[in-house]
């Protein structure tokens, strides 16, 4: 099949995806988010949800397997050494493939094991159209052993145990959820449209019907203000639920977020990178769960910050004294550091080459203070998010 042939094939994609699923088939089955208040996010703001219909979605099944079968027939022709991996490869680096053959080629270069339902809340569809969805996904693509989707708390806690179990069986093995905070106070201050209740009955419902969890905390939601309560009371609900994974996705406000009116008048009060990390340090001192911690999103400061609990949990409170036990001076160039793509972990801030670096941007940007730095590193993230 000619590039001609497979870019006549399309399937809709949504904006964003965890970055755990970079390499998942994505497959959109609703528009946008069917809460879309939330002061810290700024993905779908003006956009209208829309529940798209199941023999819609269907038919993008047929398109990414259309050019999935392309791409592995290409391979067969040509005789790539590396047999469909390489054929992939090939596809995804033609001039003019279309975003969706470098969408499915991607993915069959990665394996092609794993799909993700966009947007924000897929479980939100009626559960017959999310049923046929997941078996048609399965049906088409029976290779596949990880199908995830993000849900809310409280979509997840309305549906019935039986429906759940019947979404499970169907193929949905995992649920990303942003919790983001388990206090009361911080969720009511983000408009998130829940309670710390809602958080706990969601996630128990999710993990009753036998699908993994991936929960979200958000380092620094809360400002100086509700540090502590945050990091306490988030830690509380999620030793309560006991998900499979957590997830850190550290704050960052940006001006198309609606929190930003609320920084720019002083009504919330951003922390500083090490008040954030004396955070995390304390609510992973709280936490009580069997899962996994991850610190799998560039905005998190230290990636090490991740690992099996209860086993690892000593060391990623070893690690975050180790950071605030550094001088000033060795803390300012690994924040830049890290956020500049330079630094990986903490340990690399002993590579001299890449310390030297960092030093000489400083220098050159005028970056002498904690103030200056950080300022560096607001406009830096930007592009992450």
């Amino acid at each position: 099949m000619d590039l001609n042939t497979l870019n006549s094939y399309h399937f809709e994609t949504g904006p964003i995806r965890p970055p755990s699923e970079a390499y998942s088939l994505l497959i959109r089955a609703t528009r946008n988010c069917p809460w879309n208040r939330c002061r810290f996010c700024h993905t779908y703001k003006g956009q209208k949800f829309e529940l798209r219909p199941a023999e819609e979605v269907i038919e993008d099944i047929k398109a990414a397997k259309a050019i999935s079968d392309g791409i592995r027939d290409f391979a067969a022709g040509k005789k790539f050494a590396g047999g469909v991996k390489d054929a992939a490869a090939f596809a995804y680096s033609l001039l003019y493939a279309s975003d969706c053959v470098r969408q499915v080629a991607l993915w069959l270069w990665a394996g092609g094991t794993s799909a993700f339902l966009q947007d924000a809340n897929s479980i939100i569809m009626r559960t017959p159209d999310l049923l046929s969805v997941l078996r048609s996904l399965k049906e088409t693509f029976p290779d596949l052993n990880r199908v995830t989707s993000y849900c809310r708390s409280k979509t997840a806690a309305k549906k019935t145990l039986s429906e759940m179990k019947e979404i499970h069986e169907a193929g949905l093995t995992r649920i990303h959820i942003g919790m983001e905070s388990g206090s009361d106070a911080v969720l009511k201050l983000m408009d998130k449209g829940m309670t710390a209740e809602d958080h706990i009955q969601g996630g128990q419902n999710v993990k009753q019907a036998g699908i993994e969890l991936s929960e979200y905390f958000m380092p620094g939601l809360g400002g100086r203000q509700l540090s502590d309560e945050h990091a306490d009371q988030s830690a509380g609900v999620l030793n309560e639920i006991n998900p499979d994974f957590i997830r850190l996705r550290t704050l960052s406000v940006i001006s198309s977020m609606p929190l930003w009116a609320d920084v720019q008048s002083g009504e919330f009060t951003l922390q500083s990178e090490d008040e954030m990390v004396r955070e995390i340090g304390r609510f992973i001192q709280k936490l009580d769960f069997t899962g996994e911690l991850k610190s799998d999103h560039i905005l998190n400061l230290l990636p090490e910050l991740e690992g099996k609990f209860p086993q690892s949990k000593q060391a990623c409170l070893d690690t975050v004294d180790r950071y605030l036990s550094m001088p000033l001076k060795e803390r300012l160039n690994y924040r830049l550091g890290r956020r500049a793509g330079l630094y990986e972990t903490l340990n690399d801030i002993f590579d001299a080459a890449k310390y030297q670096k960092v030093e000489q941007a400083m220098q050159r940007t005028r970056a002498d203070s904690e103030e200056s730095v950080d300022a560096l590193i607001a406009g830096i993230k930007e592009s992450f998010i």
